[in-house]
């Protein structure tokens, strides 16, 4: 991840942040819409697990250029959801549902550059995650 690509992320983090509440619902919609098999996953209450996805990333988004912090993070994270009975592949749909949420939510803001710069982002924080997780 380069500069730019940690600057775009980050700036339009900000503009979905900003929505946050709207951001979470229309991510579920967009995963459950993908995959309802996913649904089970997702114990209790999506307001609330809403909160903790948009908190989750925002941290993430901010720790970028701080692999050191973020890496661990992701690591425990991805160690937990590998508890819950995530696969690799429900990885795949969470980051479909992330780049339509994140289309949704910019409109026109939602550049090739901003997709590009998420499409890696998001990868290697999967990547992360799903080797934490075996």
């Amino acid at each position: 991840m380069d500069s730019s690509t940690i600057q775009l992320v980050q700036s339009s983090w900000q503009k979905v942040a900003a929505i946050g509440p709207q951001a979470a619902a229309l991510f579920y919609t967009n995963l459950f819409d993908a995959d309802p098999a996913l649904k089970p996953l997702f114990k209790g209450d999506l307001h609330a697990q809403g909160k903790k996805l948009i908190d989750m990333i925002g941290i993430a988004v901010n720790k970028l250029t701080e692999l050191d912090v973020l890496v661990p993070v992701l690591q425990n994270l991805g160690k937990r959801h590998g508890g819950y009975g995530v696969q690799d592949s429900h990885y795949d749909t969470v980051g479909t549902a992330l780049l339509k949420t994140l289309g949704q939510g910019l409109g026109q803001d939602f550049t090739a550059d901003v997709k590009t710069a998420w499409v890696t982002v998001y990868g290697v924080m999967a990547d992360v995650m799903k080797a934490a997780a075996k």
